[in-house]
């Protein structure tokens, strides 16, 4: 297990600087022309295009340009250039409230999401089934930002059950005040996931249930029960697990984008898409960037507790 881990985590060190190398060459290099042009905007003067050249160091060769923009990344030094704002103490204010809104609704979408493949499969067939597929089937086909405006307009605006938007800080209003404010977005981010993971669950389950090692349990006696939770679950769940690393990594590293801005939270993924929206470079460049770090960071934990799950995983590999 212990050279299992050590190759995953050299494999993960190798994939990061992959990553770090492409983001940097799809924001200074890929596109034609000055990348300094592009930073400055349309309405930029000569003056501020040098500067911007100097200051990224767009004058020295390529690998020296690397090196310096990866140190201003990793240092938190990058600038905003449309408010002059430092990039990474914006990005700590918002990493609370995306971490609050990403944990919680993947608690539910797991939660839910295996609770209700579980009961489908043991009811497969039956009229429960069908209505779990139905609903699963129109849980997935809604856009989340579509979801999120109905639920803030009819359940915050107009009935007033919910707040709508906004985010309370628990040292201000609570912890009651704080999940009160975060139900609808987490739901609203939630209602996807739920869908796929039952039916993977639920196919999985069924694909299971009567391998030989399952016919072999229920032959030493153990109850149905058991051999559901202990033997077909548990294995069931595996590729549930992996799916559960990507889809949060995901949500973390800006997948919450749109839940965040149609409930106003303020959070990093909502930072990220204004940021866009000024064509200003280098927090689209730094929220990248440790984005797709934690992605590849949260994969190689998946991978060590899938091993964890299954020692056929570490043999092979």
């Amino acid at each position: 297990m212990g050279r299992f881990i050590v190759r995953r985590i050299i494999g993960m060190i190798l994939v990061m600087f992959a990553v770090s190398i492409l983001t940097f060459l799809i924001f200074q290099v890929i596109p034609n022309g000055d990348p300094a042009v592009r930073m400055a905007g349309k309405n930029s003067t000569p003056t501020q295009i040098a500067a911007i050249r100097d200051t990224w160091h767009f004058n020295d060769p390529i690998y020296e340009q690397y090196v310096y923009t990866m140190k201003q990344v990793f240092t938190g030094s990058l600038i905003s250039y449309s408010d002059q704002t430092n990039v990474w103490q914006e990005i700590k204010k918002g990493l609370p409230r995306t971490f609050a809104l990403g944990i919680g609704a993947a608690i539910i979408w797991m939660v839910l999401g295996v609770s209700l493949g579980l009961y489908s499969a043991v009811r497969s067939g039956g009229f429960s089934d069908r209505l779990l597929t139905v609903l699963a089937l129109i849980g997935v086909s809604m856009p989340v930002f579509w979801v999120g405006a109905l639920m803030s307009y009819y359940l915050g605006y107009k009935f007033g059950w919910f707040p709508n938007g906004g985010y309370t800080e628990i040292a201000q209003g609570g912890f009651g005040q704080w999940i009160y404010h975060l139900i609808l977005p987490w739901t609203a981010l939630a209602i996807l996931f739920v869908g796929v993971y039952s039916r993977i669950l639920r196919s999985n389950i069924l694909d299971t249930i009567n391998d030989d090692y399952v016919r072999t349990a229920r032959a030493k006696g153990i109850s149905e029960r058991q051999v559901l939770i202990r033997h077909v679950l548990r294995n069931s769940l595996i590729p549930i697990i992996t799916l559960w690393g990507l889809d949060f990594g995901l949500v973390i590293g800006g997948g919450a984008v749109l839940t965040e801005s149609v409930f106003n939270l303020q959070g990093v993924g909502q930072y990220f898409a204004e940021a866009i929206g000024r064509l200003d470079v280098p927090p689209v460049l730094e929220v990248t960037i440790l984005g797709a770090f934690f992605i590849v960071l949260l994969n190689t934990v998946v991978d060590i507790v899938y091993a964890l799950l299954d020692p056929r995983i570490r043999l092979g590999s």
